[in-house]
């Protein structure tokens, strides 16, 4: 008997497009009891969105966009173009992921 888990993938875009290079992440892993932190890695699980898109990963919801008030493009606060992906996992709840 096998059961899927869901493992998400955020990634922060330097623009809108999909095929933007990616500047942030973070991976959440329901398939395993891997951890993974902000900054523990040098480089991003994929250069873009897309490169996730065609690796297996669902797209589920874009950062909407707004228009920047004048004097806010400047601004590091917070990166603003998030992407949200998913991936199912088939699990062997004996064995662990297949």
């Amino acid at each position: 008997m096998t059961c899927q888990r869901q493992n998400i993938l955020i990634l922060y875009l330097e623009s809108s497009a999909l095929d933007a290079r990616t500047i942030g992440w973070s991976l959440y892993e329901g398939a395993s009891d891997a951890r993974h932190d902000a900054g523990d890695a040098d480089e991003p699980p994929y250069p873009t969105g897309l490169a996730a898109l065609r690796d297996g990963w669902r797209l589920l919801q874009m950062s909407p966009l707004i228009p920047h008030v004048p004097g806010d493009e400047f601004r590091t606060s917070y990166l603003k173009y998030e992407f949200l992906f998913e991936k199912l996992i088939d699990i062997d709840p004996a064995g662990g992921a297949r």
